[in-house]
Formats: structure tokens, sequence, C-alpha cells
């Protein structure tokens, strides 16, 4: 049940209006139209100027809409080959994972090799089939030649060595 109100503040039953600030129903009501429609209009009128630079900002021209489609264009160009490398990136670093994966087995079933064949020798039996069998003997005391060494490992004979 809503209560109109008259031009003097009271509503029908004589009630002031002030004290009655809500009303029932689904739907918003202004009380005092015709007081609303008398007061002189707030909007003010706005200046030539003002208004001319309102329409221009609202107003493309083809330069505006060419440079608005060349910074589009270069934007998706410039994000497009971000992503592709990305994606380049990711699949390089699976390829690095994947290929030092491979190089720790390998070292691994290398090691396994080498200490299988360290393992399988027997220096004694070595030892034993050169002096018995192939007629090797040690070295004796004048036989041993020392060759100064320039802090290289390994040494080339140029020439026959005296005894």
């Amino acid at each position: 049940m809503a209560y109109r109100s008259n031009r003097n503040g009271t509503n029908e039953k004589g009630n002031d209006r002030r004290y009655h600030a809500y009303m029932e129903g689904n739907t918003v009501r202004k009380l005092d139209i015709v007081e609303e429609l008398q007061k002189p209009s707030q909007i003010q009128e706005l200046s030539h100027l003002t208004r001319k630079n309102r329409d221009k900002a609202l107003y493309m021209n083809l330069g505006y809409v060419l440079f608005l489609i060349a910074a589009l264009a270069s934007a998706a160009i410039i994000l497009i080959n971000y992503i592709k490398i990305q994606a380049e990136l990711t699949i390089t670093i699976r390829n690095i994972a994947n290929l030092e994966s491979q190089l720790n087995d390998l070292k691994l079933s290398n090691d396994e090799d080498y200490s299988r064949a360290a393992s399988s020798v027997d220096l004694e039996e070595i030892r034993r089939v050169a002096i018995g069998e192939l007629g090797m003997r040690y070295a004796k005391e004048g036989q041993i030649v020392n060759v100064p060494g320039e802090g290289s490992d390994y040494v080339r004979q140029l020439a026959e060595l005296e005894e």
C-alpha cells in the first residue's frame, strides 16, 4: 500500500512524509513530479569549445584507424613470435634433459664395464705367463735409463739410447 503526497508535504492520511521514507511495492515512485518539473534545469549548456573537443575525441579518422591496425598487427606478430620462441625453448630443454639422461646412462654403463674389466684381470697370472712362458725377466740395475720429462705424460725416442 503506497501513500501519495500532495503539495504541502503531507500524504493522503495527513501524515508528514518525512516520517514515511519508505514505500511498499516493487517500483520506485517519485513523490513530487510536478515540483521537479517546475525546478530550473541544473544541466548547464556546454561551451562550443567543449562540445567541439568531445566531438573530435569521438571521431576517428582514417589515419588513426590505420595507426591502430598497425599497432594491433605488430603486437600480434610480437606475441606470436614470443609464443613460438617459448615453444622452441621448451622443446630444446626437453631434448637437453633427454640427452643428459642418455649421457648419465652411458657413463654408468661405461663405469660398470670398466669395473668388470679391471676386476677380471689377474696380475699374478699375467706375471707368471710373462716370465714362465714368454721368457721375460725383471730389469737389472744398469738397464734402467731415466729420461728427463718436460711435464708431458709421454716421451718420444728420436735416437738410440746409449748403454
